[in-house]
């Protein structure tokens, strides 16, 4: 086919499935569900793979809701990365410019994956129907990746081996921008420290007591000493897990914190990590308590590869005369603009920038606009934008690229009410679609000429000849959903 009717059919085929798509997208925005815990969304979207004709190899990587769906024979192997989990207390009523929850404390997609794993749903669907109408050789591969949320699924996934055989993985984050993800990430460690000490009457005999909750609470002055000496652009978060109770009048003898540790590189993490070790343990002699570490998880940084991201481009601009709303669609996004604070108003821009927006010119084209209707230019860079994902590790294994598309208005926080209430919202299901297809048409590229695949493939094996992939979580370490 040309390119124009390539282009004609991927757009037909997702189009003529677009009421399909929008209802599994919006099933699994009603359905949220947490990191590993994603029953009902896996089954979900294994049951719509199975209706359009892929096979299905569920448990993958000894993950109960992680899974594959296969189409086609022989290479090149093309996988699509797809998300569905959700936030925890972040339940969020749909189309309203109002916070308020279905369920207080409930949970709800903040980071838009009903729509990452819908759209890369649809990549894969169009990709399958392409090479089946034209009797192509090739393999496509949709991968159901749980608890990207503080889970690192795909770093579990990435440990066992599961995208070794693939020649390039595609994948999309929903966002307020429609353009190339081609910043680095932060690599991260989460990690658990548990103290135990004794417990005694805090009136009567505190004396005999060894409180674990004066540990964790000195190691948390310890550590934000720590923040002074280490390189700026690294980040450790914690919260307090476990306070011993609710009880003051106890010497608490178990208390918990949590810490996620960041960086650019997964070397510094490490130095940092085992200088928390040490203030740690510190907190534990001062307070003549014990500690025992435990990984959770941890996700490497990640690695985008230029020459894909050069073709996934190309196909996004050649969608961009696509990109049109309605008058309500603008109204709501100037309704949503308006719930936003001042700070998060003068990060509109910044947060795009995460999102591939680098041109100044195209951050002039955003004044006065309250969702994106163009195409950012792609501006390479080897920044790490401030967050972290597991398709980091996806892309030390095989050549990986992220496209991102303008699912919410411009400003909408990530991990906010914002982000979840405009899930089921036409822009919403208009950047899903459009993601879906950039995906293919850039899958369907590479699988029509070999040529850009060996060079695709030669850049990612120059890129990491003498540093190969190393899974950062520690073989006896497994998933585990929130407590």
């Amino acid at each position: 086919m040309t390119k124009n009717t390539t282009k004609s059919f991927v757009k037909d085929t997702i189009l003529g499935k677009s009421e399909v798509l929008k209802e599994i997208s919006d099933f699994l925005w009603e359905h949220p569900e947490t990191r590993f815990e994603e029953y009902t969304s896996a089954n979900h979207l294994m049951g719509a793979l199975e209706e359009q004709g892929f096979t299905v190899e569920k448990n993958i990587a000894g993950i109960s809701t992680a899974f594959v769906g296969s189409y086609g024979a022989g290479s090149p192997v093309i996988g699509f990365l797809g998300e569905f989990d959700a936030l925890s207390g972040m339940s969020q009523k749909g189309l309203t410019a109002k916070q308020e929850p279905v369920e207080q404390g409930g949970n709800g997609h903040g980071c838009g994956h009903n729509l990452l794993g819908t759209g890369s749903l649809a990549a894969a669907i169009a990709v399958k129907e392409y090479l089946q109408a034209n009797n192509l050789p090739g393999t496509v591969q949709y991968f159901g990746c749980p608890g990207e949320e503080g889970g690192s699924g795909k770093t579990f996934m990435a440990r066992e081996g599961a995208f070794d055989h693939l020649d390039l993985a595609l994948t999309w984050h929903p966002s307020p921008n429609n353009g190339i993800m081609s910043m680095s990430s932060l690599a991260n460690y989460q990690v658990y420290f548990r103290f135990k000490g004794i417990s005694s009457h805090a009136a009567a005999t505190p004396h005999l007591g060894r409180s674990a909750l004066d540990a964790v609470e000195l190691m948390n002055v310890g550590v934000n000493y720590l923040r002074e000496h280490v390189k700026p652009d690294a980040r450790f978060h914690y919260a307090v897990t476990n306070t011993g109770g609710t009880s003051p009048n106890v010497v608490q003898a178990d208390a918990e914190v949590l810490y996620l540790i960041r960086s650019p590189h997964l070397e510094d993490v490490e130095t940092i990590y085992r200088r928390i070790c040490k203030v740690a343990e510190g907190a534990a002699l001062m307070t003549e308590t014990s500690v025992s570490i435990k990984i959770d998880k941890a996700c490497s940084n990640y690695m985008p590869n230029r020459s894909l991201e050069k073709i996934m481009h190309s196909k996004l601009k050649s969608l961009e005369e696509d990109i049109s709303y309605s008058d309500e669609d603008i109204a709501y996004a100037k309704d949503i603009w308006s719930t936003l604070n001042e700070g998060e108003k003068g990060s509109a821009i910044s947060t795009m920038e995460m999102f591939g927006m680098g041109a100044e010119k195209d951050k002039a084209k955003m004044e006065d606009h309250y969702i994106s209707n163009f195409v950012s230019e792609y501006v390479p860079s080897d920044v790490a934008m401030p967050g972290s994902t597991d398709v980091g590790d996806v892309s030390w294994v095989v050549p990986t690229a992220q496209c991102t598309t303008a699912t919410c208005a411009v400003g909408t926080p990530l991990h906010a009410w914002q982000m979840v209430t405009q899930g089921v919202s036409s822009v919403a299901h208009q950047g899903m679609l459009r993601a879906g297809m950039t995906m293919a048409l850039t899958a369907i590229e590479v699988l029509e000429d070999p040529k850009k695949l060996k060079e695709i493939k030669k850049e990612h094996e120059e890129k990491f000849k003498n540093n190969p992939y190393k899974s950062p979580i520690p073989k006896d370490v497994q998933p585990s959903a929130l407590k």
